[in-house]
């Protein structure tokens, strides 16, 4: 019998290679979440001011004389007030941030002048405040007044190349395989990481910044899947969410980084040398048996099972001839009947809506991706004005992931994906109208709230994953994790914008999150449950896990369609348990 796992926890003894395999991908994934979170303070706004057009003997703020500019930044609280300066020559001008005014009369050096004035445009420059950070790309090219668009343009365009990345490298797993896109892509986040450091301009910086953007969605996408495929079914839950858990670590280290480096190019060196270890490492990892049976290298996929069972000390590893012999025999009458097509299909988007039940998946599915990171980041954006340091609440802010993505994975295999996602997602959307009725006085108990909100849609974001990996088959399971994922860069586009709907009404964006969350989780109560059942490797057993007796095809599929892979995943447990 075949009813022990591929092995019941991914950190026993007699699974060394899966525990291998897992921590080399998931300290990759530390690098994705630097990368998208690099951005804070890397291209930062300090204060500024207007250039001067000569040097300065003496400065006015209020009341307050100061000899430079240098000294007065810490008065400097408004941004609506001016500086008055003197110059060495005698003119006195007063500095805002975007103009620059001189007095036609310098008589005595006072705050207030009703006197005639000539406006100018800064066309010396500006001044920065660079008592926190000594360089930010945007006191570097000047990204202030009219080229303030510009800087607000660095993270959507980051995440637009994460949104092309997981589409584009999610189908490209599914047709070359896992192995090559995860040293592709690995590979790419060193010498994009490094490359972004030394670009010369704007727009050189771009350009490289939505590269890196592109390899790190695909990485983190692939390595999903690549986890999932090597994982048994009871240790699956765990290990797929514990790769959030890093990714959550990468933004801690994106905040004590950010502490200690205040020079952007040195921060974004520092930042992507810890991609190295694993790109030295990374060509060492093998294709996932699951991939290479779903393209008929049954003798590449019997190389890496031996493999397996040399580092795990299993004696009996088994056979992939034996137990495909079933799956062989249906194949061989399927061609028959189909021309040999089936097998030589190449899958492409349109195959998630090959039906009304998986189109209908499909759909569902997209739509928690799409909330999961809108509220994700509605919620994050809204944390960063909790005032203190700065630091501090970044660190704090991946800290909070790491609890939640604890209590999603006992939820999964205790109450299952569907039961723990549905409660969550409706509790989001409970905590956005909770908000909207505290009172502004109560700080404490906003904050209190919006960790919260953030807690529980971390749980349904990180829980998402592993979801949909496990509703598709392993002939469009990249594709689909890779187009959730870009309908989660979506949301991760739309959220900035989403805030700035508080200058129309200050709860507008949590009432959108709410209002995701609840359609959310209503429409989630129609996908089927995954939890105990083996990755299915044909869309016709995907239609069958949703209890549709119609297959893609209009056929009934074999009685032991997926048979094979189903017992590769589960021969591990029963041989080592007969040793013990």
């Amino acid at each position: 019998m075949y009813r022990g796992l591929f092995f019941s926890k991914l950190f026993s003894f007699p699974y060394r290679f899966q525990a291998c395999v897992y921590f080399a991908c998931v300290f990759q994934a530390m690098s994705c979440g630097i990368h998208y979170l690099a951005s804070v303070f890397m291209a930062v706004t300090p204060n500024f001011i207007c250039g001067i057009p000569g040097n300065v003997s003496s400065v006015l703020f209020y009341n307050s004389s100061e000899s430079s500019i240098e000294d007065i930044w810490t008065l400097w609280t408004s941004t609506e007030n001016y500086i008055v300066v003197q110059l060495e020559n005698g003119e006195i001008w007063e500095l805002n941030r975007c103009s620059r005014s001189k007095r036609e009369v310098s008589l005595d050096l006072a705050y207030e002048y009703k006197g005639n004035k000539s406006v100018f445009s800064c066309s010396d420059g500006f001044l920065y405040d660079d008592t926190k950070w000594k360089s930010t790309v945007v006191t570097q090219w000047d990204l202030v007044c009219d080229r303030e668009w510009l800087a607000k343009l660095i993270q959507p365009t980051f995440m637009l190349g994460v949104l092309i990345g997981a589409v584009i490298f999610g189908d490209i797993a599914d047709r070359v395989g896992r192995q090559r896109v995860i040293w592709f892509t690995s590979a790419g986040q060193f010498v994009f990481g490094i490359a972004v450091a030394f670009t010369f301009d704007y727009y050189s910086f771009m350009i490289v910044r939505f590269l890196l953007a592109m390899v790190s969605s695909g990485y983190l996408v692939v390595a999903f899947v690549y986890v999932t495929e090597f994982v048994g079914i009871k240790a699956r839950t765990w290990a797929s969410m514990h790769v959030h858990a890093f990714f959550a670590v990468g933004i801690m280290i994106v905040a004590l980084v950010g502490f200690l480096v205040r020079t952007w190019w040195v921060y974004q060196i520092f930042l992507s040398i810890s991609t190295l270890p694993f790109v030295l490492c990374c060509w060492m990892l093998p294709e996932t048996p699951f991939w290479l049976l779903s393209e008929e290298r049954y003798e590449d996929a019997q190389k890496v099972i031996n493999i397996m069972a040399r580092w795990n000390k299993v004696s009996t590893p088994c056979k992939v001839s034996e137990l495909c012999s079933v799956q062989q025999d249906d194949l061989i009458s399927g061609r028959t009947g189909d021309s040999d097509t089936s097998s030589t299909k190449k899958h492409n988007i349109l195959d998630l809506f090959c039906n009304w039940h998986i189109a209908r998946r499909t759909i569902t599915v997209w739509l928690i991706w799409f909330t999961g990171s809108l509220g994700y980041y509605v919620f994050s954006l809204s944390s960063v004005n909790l005032g203190g340091n700065e630091y501090l609440n970044l660190f704090l802010i991946g800290a909070v992931e790491l609890p939640c993505y604890i209590i999603a994975c006992i939820g999964m295999d205790k109450l299952g994906r569907r039961n723990t996602l549905i409660p969550f997602l409706i509790l989001s959307a409970l905590i956005c109208v909770l908000i909207m009725f505290i009172p502004q006085d109560f700080s404490t108990l906003i904050i209190l709230a919006n960790m919260a909100g953030k807690f529980s849609i971390g749980v349904a974001f990180g829980l998402i994953y592993l979801y949909t990996a496990e509703l598709y088959p392993t002939i469009v399971r990249s594709l689909a994790v890779g187009s959730g994922s870009m309908m989660c860069r979506a949301g991760s586009v739309v959220a900035p914008f989403c805030v700035y709907l508080r200058s129309v009404w200050i709860f507008m964006p949590l009432l959108l999150v709410g209002i995701m969350a609840l359609l959310s989780g209503i429409l989630t109560i129609m996908l089927p449950e995954t939890l105990g059942k083996p990755l299915t490797n044909t869309l016709v057993e995907a239609t069958e896990m949703g209890r549709n007796k119609k297959s893609c095809s209009g056929k009934t599929p074999p009685a032991h369609s997926g048979a094979a892979l189903e017992k590769i995943e589960m021969f591990g447990q029963e041989t080592a348990s007969a040793e013990k």
